[in-house]
């Protein structure tokens, strides 16, 4: 391809997001040289490369908190926004979604190429201004790969400006992609500043990058890495639990804590306003709320007593009962994260089969399952467009990720139970029951913590779009999204009986995503995932 051709490209894909906040002062530029010439341009591209893709306010194709939806945490009404079919399994290779993740994550590696092939053009008076926003678009594009890799398994792979014939590029086997990304990654973390910015504070520095490559070592089962990432950045001291759980996704503690480590906030999407209420919260009156994603009998059913134990593993009430009171001698984290009938929201009583209720399940905007996440729904943005910030990666993960890289490595450790215990106190739980340092947990055999981890990961998380990665790595999707999408549980007519919303499946090949066949088209040598 010309160069012309590569910058005629550029330009256009550029100008394609964010375009109040690109607009230049010379609209006649026609080289990249022109259009790519100072600082304030690599902050642009900079900002623009996490808006589009990783902290976009308004896109629930995008936004972290939909993709519950996906699994069997949550239902998501909205076939536009893809996580409906994705987790009903209504899919094969010619289903949208996988053709817009796809193209979003390859073109913007594509813009990410030629970003860091130029990153010398602009002017900066300080060079090493210039080196952490190119080491910072270098980590963005690692993120892509570790995103495309993790849903399709091998993909192309291209760490330069594509040429037209590139775009017909066989794709390279993951493992020899990941065997390059890695280190790759590791050595740009130890490049970046090691404190949060004071401004832009979104960008990685060196403790958010290895906490995201901690992530997919994590995934894709490389724990020794996985743990020792976590530990670095637990002994580096600069991030902690918050006190209260709830308040993390609430506006009391939204923007002020020590927890976040990735953040999704109000300068990554320019000031702008968000919509966690509109696409999570209850349809109140004339309010905002649009029910979108909302929680399932699944993800209810998995919270474990106040001691730490199943609900049918309890001595103190049986399972029905259990069933039947979601807060009963419950894991606070219920709570905070999950409402639903009797529950008060606004000053009103939550009565989901009282036709003349706002929040009635059969409402148009109502949530089917009688239940709604009460993370990131603030009662205050009930009838007005919210600023609430989020976090996209905790400390809370740190934590139980070291957690899990030692389980299953069979290695436990004191500081593994020790993580453990810090997210378990944290939440609320009976420390003289719950606390995984007492004898009863001696005795613990390996699958049994696995158990453990898996859960607590489940409860820690509920809501913040992780469940659907967790249930593909450990390869129980098939376990847990062949059965129907259940809601709220009553008795009636002297039966136990759950709303129903609608049947799953989930095939032994869906555990990677299909290639759209829009992109075998266009690239004759990608060769389908089995199974499609």
């Amino acid at each position: 391809m010309k160069r012309t051709a590569i910058i005629s490209i550029f330009i256009s894909v550029f100008l394609s997001g964010c375009e109040s906040f690109l607009d230049k002062t010379d609209p006649t530029a026609t080289t990249f040289q022109e259009f790519f010439i100072d600082e304030d341009d690599l902050r642009r591209v900079t900002y623009s490369s996490y808006y589009d893709v990783f902290t976009h306010h308004s896109n629930r194709r995008l936004l972290f908190y939909m993709m519950d939806g996906r699994s069997d945490n949550a239902y998501a009404r909205s076939e536009d926004d893809h996580h409906l079919r994705i987790g009903n399994g209504n899919i094969n290779s010619n289903t949208r979604a996988f053709e817009f993740y796809y193209t979003i994550y390859m073109k913007h590696i594509g813009r990410l190429n030629t970003y860091i092939a130029n990153i010398d053009v602009p002017y900066v008076e300080d060079e090493s201004i210039r080196a952490r926003y190119e080491n910072i678009l270098k980590g963005l594009r690692i993120w892509h790969y570790f995103r495309l890799t993790f849903r399709w398994g091998d993909v192309p792979f291209l760490l330069e400006p594509a040429e037209l014939e590139d775009a017909t590029l066989p794709a390279t086997p993951k493992k020899e992609i990941l065997d390059s990304l890695f280190p790759m990654a590791l050595d740009i973390a130890e490049k970046l500043p090691p404190d949060e910015y004071t401004t832009n504070k979104y960008m990685f520095n060196r403790y958010s990058f290895k906490a995201l490559i901690m992530r997919y070592a994590l995934y894709d089962e490389r724990y020794e890495l996985a743990a020792e990432l976590a530990r670095d950045i637990i002994e580096s001291g600069k991030y902690s639990l918050h006190p209260v759980y709830r308040d993390l996704f609430q506006y009391e503690a939204d923007s002020d804590n020590n927890e976040f480590i990735l953040h999704l906030d109000e300068e990554s999407h320019s000031g702008s306003t968000t919509y966690s209420f509109r696409d999570l919260g209850p349809h109140f009156r004339t309010g905002n709320g649009q029910s979108f994603c909302v929680p399932l009998k699944s993800l209810v059913d998995s919270y474990w007593t106040l001691q730490g134990r199943p609900i049918d593993n309890c001595p103190l009430h049986t399972k029905d009962e259990y069933e039947l009171n979601p807060k009963l001698n419950r894991d606070p984290r219920y709570e905070a994260s999950i409402m639903g009938p009797g529950d008060e929201f606004y000053g009103e009583t939550i009565d989901i089969y009282n036709s003349n209720n706002p929040m009635f399940y059969e409402n148009q905007r109502a949530s089917k399952s009688g239940y709604w996440f009460r993370k990131f729904v603030s009662e205050a943005d009930a009838f007005r467009d919210g600023n609430m910030e989020y976090g996209l990666l905790r400390y809370a993960e740190v934590l139980l990720t070291y957690a899990e890289a030692k389980i299953m490595t069979n290695s436990m450790d004191n500081l593994a139970r020790e993580c453990i215990n810090k997210v378990r106190e944290r939440a609320g739980l009976d420390m003289t029951e719950a606390d995984v340092t007492l004898p009863s947990y001696n005795a613990y055999s390996q699958e049994q913590w696995i158990d453990l981890i898996r859960n607590e990961r489940r409860l820690e998380f509920a809501g913040e779009g992780q469940r659907y990665n967790d249930i593909i790595r450990w390869r129980i999707a098939e376990d847990v999204l062949n059965r129907p999408a259940l809601g709220h549980t009553r008795m009636a007519d002297g039966k136990k009986t759950s709303l129903k919303i609608e049947d799953r499946s989930f095939k032994s090949f869906n555990y990677l995503w299909p290639f759209h066949e829009t992109s075998l088209r266009v690239n004759k040598n990608l060769k389908q995932n089995s199974g499609y």
